[in-house]
Order: C-alpha cells, then sequence, then structure tokens
C-alpha cells in the first residue's frame, strides 16, 4: 500500500521551497500519472455530450487537473535532481494499481508510453512546476509566462492594397478537390464486442451484458474508431460516385489506443492506409499533412534539441508514402527536416503544408523550448512572400487548427494571415472530428474579416459522429483565378442505417450555399453568415449549423442558447487563448 507522507504546500512558486516531505519519496504519486489523465481528456475532447455541454459552459474547467499537477511535478524534480528519476515509474504504477482511478491497463500502459519524454520534459524545462501546470492543463493564460512568448520577423516589404476576391465570370473553369482527414482505422475492431468499456477506445474485445447492445458491424457511434472494412467501403464508394481533380489528406491514421502504440503499429497504419489509398485513387495527387496521432507516444514530435529521441523514423516514412501518393521528389528534404513541405498544384497555385504538431500544447517537448520550432512559421512567412512576389495564390493544409495551438505560435500565425490575406486563398485543417469554420479578422479593423478556414468532418465515428468526407469547388485555372472555394458538399455515412440494414448507406448531407443560402464563400459572405446566425441565435438555421457540426449525429434542438453562442465564438475565434469579445 502506498503510505501517506508528510507534506507541506508553501505558497512561494519556487521548486526549491514549493513542497517538503518525508524521507520516502519513491511513494509519492508521480507525475506520470499526469499523462495518463491526459489521455482520458482527449477522449473526453472527442465526446458529443462533453462538447456539448463545453460549448453551454463556454469554458473548460481543468481546476483538478492543475491541483493535482502542482502537486507532482515539485515531487518529480526532486526525485530527477536526486538521480533517483528510476523511481517514478515504478510509484507511478503503484499509484495506478492501488487506486484504480481509470482503467488499470491505460494507466500502467500510458506510464510507459510516456515516462522518459515526461521526466526529461520536467527536468530540462526552465519554466516554474507552476508554469509547466498552466501550460499542461491552461490553468493560468500563457501570455503570463515570459518565456513562452515570441514574434516571427516580417520582410521589409509593405503590405499591398487590399484585394478582396471577385467571383469568377459566368462559366470559368472550375476544379474540385476532395478533403478527407482523421481516419483512425482501428485494425482490432471487433463487431458484436464492448462498445461501452472501462478504456479510452472500446469496440476491441469483451461480450456485452444481457440487455446491452454490442459493437455494430459498420462502425459505432460510442467510444470507438473505424473498423477497417468501412474504410475501405468509403473509399470505394467515393472512388466510385465522386469527380474531383486532386485530395487533400490532413492526417491521423492511427486508432486512439495511445497508452500501448508502437512505432511499429504506427508505420503499419500509414503503410496499410497508404496503399487502401493507392488501391482506389491510382491516379490522383495527394497533398498530406501530418496528425498528431501519427508518432508513438502520441502528440510527442521532439524538436532538434531534444538528443534523446528522434522523429526521422517516422519522417522517413511519411516522405516516402507521401511521395508514392503523388508528391513531387523535390518535398524530400523537407518532410524528412520537419514534415512540412510547399509545391505547385498548378501555376499560379501553390500548396503549404504545415506540421502543427510543433504548436500543440499536448506536444510535451515544446514545454522546453516552444519559440518557433525548427523555425517553421518563418519558413512560412518566407514562402507567403515569394508567393506575392511571384502572383501566386496559396492553400495552407494542416491537422491541427491555429486555434489549438500555443498562443505565440497562433497570434503569430494570426499576424501572418493578416499580413498576406492578399495570397491566402484557402485554409483547410482536420483534428476537431466535427464539421466547423474558422474566422480571421483585421487586427486594427476587428470586424473586418480578412481570411477563414474549413475544418472538415472526420472518417472516423469517435465519438457520437457519422463518418463523413467534403469535396470543395474552387475557382479553377484562369487568367483571373482567385482559387477560393466557391461551394463545398459534405457526404456522410448513415451508421444508424448501415448498422440495420447491414450495407453501407451515404446520405449527401448538405451543400454550403443551398443549405445555407450564400451566394459565394469569401470572407465577407461568412462574415454576413455569422451576422445572421447572431440576429436568429435561437432560430432554425442556427440549429441546422448545429446538426452539421455533429455530422447529423444530433439536431438542433439539443443546444440551447448558451451552447449557440459558444459555438459561434468557437466559428470567430481563430486565435487561442481569445476571449469571444475580441
Amino acid at each position: 500500500m502506498i503510505q501517506n507522507q508528510t507534506r507541506s504546500i508553501i505558497t512561494d512558486d519556487s521548486d526549491d521551497n514549493q513542497l517538503s516531505y518525508g524521507n520516502n519519496l519513491n511513494h509519492e504519486e508521480s507525475v506520470n500519472f499526469v499523462s495518463t489523465l491526459s489521455q482520458y481528456r482527449q477522449r473526453m475532447e472527442h465526446s458529443h455530450y462533453l462538447k456539448l455541454f463545453k460549448l453551454s459552459l463556454k469554458r473548460n474547467s481543468s481546476q483538478v487537473y492543475c491541483e493535482f499537477c502542482q502537486l507532482l511535478v515539485p515531487v518529480a524534480r526532486v526525485l530527477i535532481e536526486r538521480n533517483q528519476s528510476q523511481h517514478i515509474e515504478n510509484v507511478a504504477i503503484t499509484f495506478c494499481k492501488e487506486f484504480k482511478l481509470i482503467d488499470e491497463s491505460v494507466c500502467i500502459g500510458a506510464v510507459h508510453e510516456y515516462k522518459d519524454a515526461v521526466i526529461q520534459v520536467v527536468g530540462l524545462s526552465k519554466l516554474t512546476s507552476k508554469q509547466l501546470c498552466a501550460l499542461a492543463f491552461g490553468c493560468e493564460q500563457q501570455s503570463q509566462i515570459p518565456a513562452l512568448n515570441w514574434n516571427v520577423t516580417f520582410p521589409n516589404v509593405p503590405k499591398p492594397p487590399v484585394s478582396p476576391p471577385q467571383p469568377p465570370a459566368p462559366g470559368a473553369p472550375k476544379m474540385r478537390i476532395l478533403h478527407i482527414s482523421d481516419i483512425h482505422i482501428d485494425f482490432a475492431y471487433r463487431p458484436q464486442s464492448l462498445a461501452e468499456c472501462s478504456q479510452p477506445l472500446c469496440c476491441r474485445y469483451g461480450t456485452p451484458a444481457p440487455g446491452h447492445i454490442g459493437a455494430g458491424f459498420w462502425g459505432d457511434y460510442r467510444n470507438c474508431d473505424l473498423p477497417l472494412w468501412t474504410a475501405e467501403e468509403i473509399l470505394k464508394y467515393i472512388a466510385e460516385m465522386e469527380e474531383f481533380d486532386i485530395i487533400y489528406h490532413t492526417g491521423d491514421l492511427p486508432s486512439h489506443n495511445v497508452w500501448n502504440q508502437s512505432r511499429a503499429d504506427q508505420l503499419y497504419a500509414i503503410e496499410t492506409i497508404t496503399n487502401l489509398l493507392k488501391k482506389y485513387f491510382p491516379n490522383k495527387v495527394f497533398y498530406s499533412a501530418v496528425g498528431n496521432h501519427e508518432t508513438a507516444p502520441c502528440n510527442l514530435y521532439p524538436t532538434p534539441l531534444i538528443e534523446t529521441d528522434n522523429i526521422t523514423w517516422l519522417y522517413t516514412s511519411l516522405a516516402d508514402h507521401w511521395i508514392q501518393l503523388g508528391l513531387p521528389e523535390e518535398t524530400r528534404a523537407s518532410i524528412l527536416r520537419g514534415a512540412f513541405y510547399t509545391t505547385l498544384i498548378h501555376s499560379g497555385l501553390r500548396l503549404i503544408s504545415l506540421n502543427m504538431n510543433y504548436c500543440s500544447t499536448e506536444n510535451y517537448w515544446l514545454f522546453i523550448n516552444s519559440t518557433d520550432p525548427l523555425d517553421q512559421l518563418q519558413w512560412l512567412v518566407n514562402w507567403l512572400q515569394y508567393a506575392e512576389d511571384n502572383n501566386e495564390k496559396v492553400h495552407i493544409i494542416a491537422h491541427h487548427p491555429p486555434r489549438s495551438c500555443l498562443e505565440s505560435f497562433s497570434w503569430n500565425f494570426y499576424r501572418i494571415v493578416n499580413r498576406y490575406e492578399n495570397t491566402i486563398a484557402g485554409q483547410f485543417y482536420g483534428h476537431a472530428h466535427n464539421d466547423e469554420f474558422i474566422m480571421f479578422y483585421d487586427e486594427v479593423d476587428k470586424t473586418r474579416p480578412v481570411s477563414m478556414a474549413y475544418v472538415t468532418p472526420s472518417l472516423t465515428t469517435a465519438s457520437f459522429l457519422n463518418p463523413g468526407y467534403r469535396i470543395y469547388t474552387v475557382d479553377g485555372y484562369h487568367d483571373s483565378t482567385t482559387y477560393w472555394v466557391l461551394d463545398h458538399h459534405t457526404v456522410i455515412m448513415n451508421l444508424t442505417a448501415s448498422n440495420l440494414f447491414n450495407r453501407t448507406i451515404f446520405i449527401d448531407e448538405y451543400s454550403v450555399k443551398t443549405d445555407y443560402q450564400m451566394d459565394y464563400l469569401f470572407p465577407n459572405d461568412w462574415n454576413n453568415f455569422i451576422n445572421r446566425l447572431e440576429a436568429d441565435i435561437d432560430g432554425n438555421l442556427m440549429g441546422l449549423v448545429y446538426q452539421y457540426y455533429t455530422k447529423s449525429f444530433a439536431n438542433g434542438t439539443v443546444c440551447d442558447h448558451n451552447c449557440r453562442e459558444g459555438l459561434l465564438c468557437n466559428f470567430k475565434r481563430a486565435r487561442s487563448e481569445t476571449p469571444c469579445s475580441d
């Protein structure tokens, strides 16, 4: 049993004075348990019901995580200073077994997965224990932590006069882009297994109790990922039924069993899914971005400063497979460096793929140094300036939307979008699993929209979602093209009907111009749409927006007034840690 130790908590934030305790330090709770809690938090944050609750509250209560973290980190730091870090794993495993606050195998698995990285971060970070916990769990504003504040440098070139995009002439050529994201195939999915289990990912083992429904054959709304055969049926349907020119693929291939994944597991997922994509789309070019689930441990993308961990194994695989899917060979060097790259889609249209894992709050390696990792944002500025100088338009793709980034990265990105609003013709993200859009406004005139971003729905069902994908209709190749999105339609697989009739059933869920009654999809049009929603926030249109946000799992009646205000806040907030009033 874990024995209670005498402990006093001091208000001084210095790590030396924050805790005093008895001699048996190896019996203290381990900081690695924070990683385990983080995995459950990740499961909950993809839960339909928690999202509904958070939209209603318009805040994320993380006080319990913060208090727990502030108890554990100073203990871990003392152990590390005394060269006793080997005790941390043993203590954490004992804690998992004795207290059983969460599934024991998940807890122990998370300790094994994250212990080495967390110990290094806690030992090497110059942040105080309080600051580390604030960063990990949002206990306070990141702007209050000086070490996290930094800025990109812009070329000494004046911003050109603003030139809003104009509609194309009738009959002008168009191009169509398929966007798929967050496939999350679970190779261990088992029909009729437990769909309600004690682990973050279910539908993999066990037999339901009498009166309980097991995992559906084609997938399940509960905390389960997509079966391989369902993913293949979706890709087959797209290949047979849709017409498009190119494909944007914004990451997250492996499943959500993040507590027991290996590098071999991730490489198998990348290889298998790449082969599926090549099978069904042999003559299409994929423009890919890396997700947070591609690495092992999940979310942890080391920077070159981390000498004990090396991400080359993943970036070599991504370079090989992305080039197999159509990227030119000249992108290899940049992918190997940081899994971001740029290439021309067509004369006048440049694609920039970013690795937003180097801005994510879930990437604990950034707690050591978060200043523009790999100089990626400075690289972005340089390429946007090149595009501006050469009259190119740019589409940006990435996995994480910028509002899920660390504050300085997110705010710098916002500045970049403001500066190059004439050049950036589209932004396309994933990660959220829901169907969303995000507005960017002028930093001075905060009512003037300068850009907007699309967050495409996921293929996975996790959690309480129908599988979905999207086709964008874009201003095509002609002399006065803008390369802006002109319309999009979203298709979902009705999971309830598919399981009921034992065959995949697809539905054209909605066309944005038709269902939202929009003439065009330029930033001003989306801003006008938001104004319409705000003017009748409790009306049917806002209810329809919520329905599509959930990929028609729920209808708008379950989203009350506060929930709708929270959803609108999400749409208007492209920067992290920004209140809706700004």
